[in-house]
């Protein structure tokens, strides 16, 4: 099994991500993880790294509902980035919602993945590492 390199989650429920962090931990899934816990957050971070050059996370899980920022006004200005910063990442929606219209508009995002229901498990993490 790969180990991810740097990973970020996006989420403003405390306990999903400690349950997140936790499974990560239990399979060595990355090596380096940073937590926001709006889009804002994530989105001024994200650039802080490209501007400064560093690179970014090749994994993002992104929850839809937060305050400040959700996760759809995060994806909006996440595409805006230059491609070459964002070409080798990979964006999971990690979500309690079940609504198919959500499903639909997340994947109509290029950028977007995969669309994982809550709570994300460690056998959640193995089938993104092996698939």
């Amino acid at each position: 099994m790969s180990k991810i390199e740097f990973s970020c989650i996006i989420d403003d429920d405390p306990i999903s991500v400690y349950g997140i962090k936790r499974s990560m931990k239990m399979i060595d899934f990355s090596k380096t993880i940073v937590v926001y816990k709006n889009g804002q957050e994530a989105i001024e971070g994200v650039n802080a790294m490209v501007t400064a050059g560093e690179r970014i996370p090749s994994i993002m899980f992104l929850d839809l509902n937060m305050p400040i920022m959700d996760g759809w006004e995060f994806l909006d200005h996440f595409i805006k980035i230059p491609n070459s910063k964002t070409d080798y990442v990979a964006i999971y929606i990690i979500s309690s919602s079940i609504n198919s219209e959500d499903m639909i508009r997340a994947k109509s995002y290029k950028i977007v993945n995969n669309y994982i229901v809550k709570p994300v498990g460690s056998q959640d993490l193995v089938k993104l590492l092996t698939d």
